[in-house]
């Protein structure tokens, strides 16, 4: 599939009406938990892509355009608002965050496996197994408060347990900055894997920068409270992938591109056949955006779409599937691992008393037994003699095997 090759109708022939706008929502108890995951993916995917348009608008002088970007950004809101109802009344803040975590977790993964740069994929290893330990509390907030086991909401296709544990994960601020790939000599697959990883990380921490006070319990508030930091980190290493020698409207033809790739993945993924026509719909508006970047660069900037897409046919589209061998091997092999500069994968053991890393443990975390992340599991265990697990063998890391005890040790 080559977006660039296909026809379409002008973008503001593509206008949507309230009834369309509000589509039926899935059932929480019957739903194929990939099918949350799409949804999850592509609501973050046209935030990024409206937030994207309203920089690009604050930062240009040409009028005309801002009107262009004002009507693409028009659709964009319009399938965002679309997506977001897709989520049911009935579903509470908690279950839906079950849903984030276990998109962090299995998209990074299928990203990470796929992409040939290997020092991108050890950016994403490193942020894996911190997302995948975010999975492991919420679920025991969701079990210790609601008495609910997230391996019915995740299908038993993600296993919940400790990765490297939350606690650890808090570093320095100048130790989340990585380096940019190129975008000339950059894999296709390697532009979409940042671009698509840097939107979905950023739905996850906008969500909980805004919906965590409004949790209803003290401990939950400080949980998301605590996890949104990490997301703020991750945020900023993924966006520090991205190229930033782009113009406006390069980056503009490829956030569109990356649109058209996702909404074409969902389509040949999907199994829900309502929201599957959404996917396809939406990808016809996609391909209309693409188009009108592609005349945008062209008329401002002189350059063709293949001078910043040599090779539109989409690579090896994006599929979800389980992912625990993958997760298993991560852990074992880099579990104790931190970032150090724009090194993502030091082992703790080699850093020198004075490194960054343990200053800010120290100012952050100095009272281990305070530390939210820490606290539900201390909780959970408290309550019922062990902490709530969904795995398939016993944990790859020894030291994280005993479920009477939360370590607090490993990887500080």
């Amino acid at each position: 599939m080559n977006p660039f090759e296909v026809k379409t109708k002008s973008a503001d022939r593509y206008f949507m009406d309230w009834q369309k706008i509000y589509p039926r929502p899935y059932d929480k108890n019957e739903v194929d938990p990939y099918t949350r995951l799409r949804i999850i993916l592509m609501n973050g995917t046209e935030y990024e892509a409206t937030w994207f348009s309203h920089q690009f608008h604050r930062h240009c002088t040409n009028n005309d355009i801002r009107r262009e970007l004002a009507v693409l950004r028009r659709t964009e809101q319009q399938q965002q608002k679309r997506i977001a109802c897709l989520k049911p009344i009935n579903e509470s803040i908690l279950e839906t965050t079950i849903g984030y975590e276990q998109l962090a977790v299995d998209l990074t993964a299928i990203l990470a496996q796929r992409e040939p740069d290997a020092y991108v994929a050890q950016v994403m290893d490193l942020a894996l197994l911190e997302d995948f330990d975010h999975l492991y509390r919420y679920a025991d907030l969701l079990e210790l408060e609601r008495g609910i086991h997230a391996e019915r909401l995740v299908g038993s296709y993600t296993e919940i347990m400790p990765g490297r544990p939350t606690i650890a994960e808090h570093r320095h601020p100048r130790d989340s900055v990585r380096r940019a790939i190129n975008n000339h000599t950059a894999a296709p697959i390697t532009k979409l894997n940042a671009a698509i990883i840097t939107a979905a990380e950023q739905q996850t921490m906008n969500y909980y920068m805004n919906i965590g006070c409004f949790y209803d319990s003290d401990l939950g508030r400080r949980l998301y409270q605590e996890i949104a930091m990490i997301e703020e980190q991750h945020v900023t290493q993924y966006g520090a992938l991205l190229d930033t020698s782009c113009t406006w409207l390069e980056n503009l033809l490829m956030h569109e591109y990356t649109e058209c790739y996702l909404y074409w993945s969902c389509v040949e993924d999907e199994t829900d056949p309502a929201v599957k026509r959404i996917w396809e719909q939406h990808f016809e508006q996609e391909v209309s955006h693409l188009h009108a970047a592609e005349e945008l660069l062209k008329t401002y900037e002189g350059k063709e779409a293949c001078q910043v897409i040599p090779e539109g046919t989409f690579p090896e589209l994006l599929r979800f599937g389980p992912q625990k061998a993958y997760v298993r091997k991560v852990i074992k092999n880099t579990v104790t691992n931190t970032a150090v500069g724009e090194d993502p994968a030091v082992p703790v053991d080699t850093l020198p008393k004075d490194n960054t890393f343990h200053a800010y443990q120290q100012a952050v975390c100095p009272d281990a037994a305070r530390v939210a992340s820490h606290q539900v599991i201390s909780e959970t265990i408290g309550n019922n003699g062990k902490d709530y697990r969904f795995e398939e063998k016993p944990h790859p890391v020894e030291a994280l095997r005993d479920r009477t005890v939360d370590n607090i040790t490993i990887a500080r």
